[in-house]
C-alpha cells in the first residue's frame, strides 16, 4: 500500500461538537480544496462529547485533497479558566490577580494535559501550569 503524500498540516483552535464552516474553519481549509462540510461533521462528531472546551486540532492535508486530524487537550489557560470560572486572564498580570488555584486544581489540569506536553513527568507539567497561570495573573494557593 502506497502511503498519501502530505501537501500540509494545519493547527486551528476550534469549540468541540460546534464547529461551522465560518472562519477559522472555512478559511483555513478552503484554500487547500478540502471539502470543509466533511471535515465539519466528522470534527463535530468526534468532539461532540466535549462540548464547551475550545480544543486544538492538527489536519493534514494530503495531495489528493483528502484529510485527517487529531483533537488534543484544550490550552492550558482554557482549563485554568473553566476552573476557576473566568472569561478571560488579567489585563496586567502582576499587579491585578484575577483568581487563584490550589496545588490540587494545578494537579487536576497537568495531569489532564500531560498527553500534549513535552514531559511525561507530572511534577514538570504542574510548573507548566503554574507558568501559564501566573501569566494570566492568577495566583497558586498552598
Amino acid at each position: 500500500m502506497a502511503t498519501k503524500k502530505i501537501k500540509t498540516f494545519i493547527k486551528l483552535n476550534i469549540p468541540a461538537g460546534v464547529a461551522t464552516a465560518a472562519p477559522p474553519v472555512g478559511t483555513a481549509l478552503g484554500p487547500h480544496g478540502l471539502p470543509i462540510m466533511e471535515f465539519v461533521k466528522a470534527f463535530n462528531e468526534r468532539t461532540k462529547e466535549r462540548q464547551g472546551n475550545i480544543l486544538p486540532v492538527v489536519i493534514t492535508v494530503y495531495e489528493d485533497r483528502t484529510f485527517s486530524f487529531i483533537t488534543k487537550e484544550p490550552p492550558v489557560a482554557e482549563m485554568i479558566k473553566k476552573t476557576l470560572g473566568l472569561e478571560k486572564g488579567s489585563g496586567v498580570a502582576l499587579k491585578e490577580p484575577v483568581g487563584s488555584l490550589t496545588k490540587e486544581q494545578v494537579r487536576k489540569i497537568a495531569e489532564a494535559k500531560l498527553p500534549d506536553l513535552n514531559t511525561k513527568d507530572v511534577e514538570q507539567a504542574m510548573k507548566i501550569v503554574e507558568g501559564t497561570a501566573r501569566s494570566m495573573g492568577v495566583k497558586i494557593g498552598g
